[in-house]
């Protein structure tokens, strides 16, 4: 335990992040710490199919591979490795490891979590994980492991597990621990926190992002920022669009605390320097989320180029010639989108072409194969003018449906698997709070009235990011002046937002506003069916209807464009 800084940074936000990106860092500057995020609901679905072919599997294998061109040179530098790569299979992962250490000749002590795994109490699950904190994480790290291996924790739990262990913090430091899931949100998802996907994209070189580093305080507080030298830049805005990204409400719950999203302060430090401080935290709720994945059915889809003229009367006549096709058996799901991509008088054929796509789902794989593909490749010389697809059917392909459940933490069997074989039980939290509606914060005065104002897009002003959690998506909205917060605090009300993003119309929405942020959160209920395995809609992820968001136009004040 000591007060010194702990340097903790991060060299993967998804399976199938850069390869290099650990060596990179390991070699960039100074590290205590190293975390790889692995997981997300789409990962767990993929790593259950492939658990299905080989029992022994279920983890994620890029990681040895990353793992065997740098482990010595982590034992060199004396950076811990702390990951969520065990995925299904945290044993396996940590013996996999183990067994590359052997033959590397390095002498490394390699620890993993386990107790996440509730499949056994939901049948019919692919696969069903609580998200477990960060204690097991650091009791490892305590006990001298150099690697620790986890399954399904929470994304923040990589650091708050190193911050606990370093620091000393006990289960009741709230604010410190919030602290530590903030830097662990911000730096979770890689170069997300460095100008990677950012609405201000052109402030910077983004080309080729470097990885982020948060130096963490013992009260909690951090700085974010990069090795020196590497791409991509850190500013008060790179950090907040990832903060606010798959968030909800002010309330930010977490296995170990709740942080207030509404008490984070950020200001900047210095070149690629932004500090975090004043978070507050509030004993987390009683109960654990489980991610249960299941499989859904089969799905298959094919995309129908309408070229020149007469486009809807062209859409209308093949999608009456496959509904007669499907007569006799009929998808569960049938769903026809156009996309009006078409220009008028156009200087090439595919600016003059729109797509009709037209996507089916059933939980009979036979119903949504031959019966689509038979049908689209049979009207090739007996529909409309001009008839082709972008590609001619495939197979069904299986997805995926995500769900969420919660179960008292006290009947998650948490545990740490030292490196000598110990398995020592974490214990779950004595105190709780269940959560609750944070009030609405007080807003600035009202912008003057009468203000000279133009139909302009809302990006030329705000900054947005989003994503999915299960079938809700959130879109985050900031602004970068305390001006421009006057105005976008009163403007942008959830009807406003309904109407600039008609999808949404028909569902629920609920506006969070954080003015220490000059930002606003949109959680937008069942925009995404059940979840991005089940493929809802064009943007699955929801990655982009922030884009979408800043894209409409609405009269903006002069005065701010």
């Amino acid at each position: 335990m000591t007060a010194a800084p702990l340097r903790i940074g991060n060299f993967s936000g998804f399976y199938g992040d850069r390869a290099d990106a650990l060596r990179e860092m390991l070699t960039g500057g100074e590290l205590d710490v190293l975390t790889g995020d692995y997981l997300a609901e789409l990962t767990m679905l993929i790593l259950g199919r492939d658990r299905l072919k080989d029992p022994s599997a279920g983890y994620s294998r890029t990681f040895l591979r990353q793992l065997e061109d740098t482990l010595g040179l982590a034992h060199e530098r004396g950076v811990r490795i702390v990951t969520n790569a065990g995925g299904l299979n945290p044993a396996g992962l940590a013996d996999a490891v183990r067994v590359l250490a052997d033959r590397l000749g390095i002498p490394v002590r390699v620890a993993h979590v386990e107790g996440d795994d509730l499949g056994a109490r939901h049948p019919g699950s692919l696969t069903a994980h609580a998200y477990l904190g960060g204690f097991g994480i650091a009791a490892c790290l305590r006990e001298g492991a150099d690697v620790v291996v986890t399954g399904r924790v929470t994304d923040a739990a990589l650091v708050t597990g190193p911050a606990v262990a370093h620091f000393g913090w006990s289960r009741t430091d709230h604010d410190r621990l919030a602290g530590a899931v903030v830097a662990g949100h911000v730096l979770e998802c890689g170069t997300q926190a460095t100008g990677g996907n950012y609405a201000f994209f052109r402030d910077g070189d983004v080309r080729r992002p470097g990885f982020p580093l948060a130096e963490l305080h013992a009260d909690g507080s951090s700085v974010i920022t990069k090795h020196p030298g590497t791409g991509g830049f850190v500013d008060v805005g790179t950090v907040t669009a990832q903060l606010l990204y798959e968030t909800g409400g002010a309330r930010y719950a977490g296995p170990d605390v709740t942080a207030r999203l509404d008490t984070v302060r950020l200001t900047p430090d210095g070149p690629d320097r932004v500090r975090i401080d004043g978070v507050r935290g509030e004993a987390p709720p009683p109960d654990l989320k489980v991610g249960r994945t299941r499989l859904g059915g089969f799905r298959n889809e094919v995309t129908f180029v309408l070229t020149g003229l007469d486009v809807e009367e062209k859409a209308a006549l093949v999608q009456g010639q496959m509904e007669d096709a499907f007569a006799k058996s009929r998808p569960h799901d049938v769903t026809w989108d156009l996309v009006r991509t078409d220009q008028a008088d156009a200087g090439t054929e595919e600016t003059a072409s729109a797509l009709l796509r037209l996507v089916v789902r059933d939980p009979e794989q036979a119903v949504v194969g031959r019966t689509l593909t038979g049908a689209a490749i049979e009207l090739a010389l007996a529909s409309y003018p001009g008839f082709h697809v972008l590609a001619p059917p495939g197979k069904p392909s299986p997805y995926g449906v995500f769900e969420a459940a919660y179960v008292p933490q006290s009947e998650v069997p948490h545990t740490a698997v030292l490196p000598d074989g110990r398995r020592v039980p974490v214990a779950p939290v004595d105190e709780t709070l269940a959560l609750d509606a944070v009030a609405e914060p007080p807003l600035p005065e009202p912008p003057p009235a009468g203000r000279p104002s133009r139909r302009a897009p809302l990006g030329l002003v705000a900054g947005a990011r989003s994503g999915d959690k299960g079938g809700d998506a959130n879109v985050g909205v900031w602004v970068r002046t305390d001006e421009a917060w006057r105005w976008l605090a009163h403007t942008l009300t959830v009807d406003l937002f309904q109407q600039l993003l008609p999808e949404s119309a028909d569902l629920p929405v609920t506006r969070h506003a954080l003015p220490h942020l000059r930002a606003l959160n949109f959680v937008v209920e069942g925009i995404l069916g059940a979840g991005v395995a089940s493929q809802h809609r064009f943007d699955p992820q929801a990655k982009a209807l922030g884009e979408w968001l800043r894209s409409r136009h609405l009269d903006i004040p002069e005065d701010l464009l």
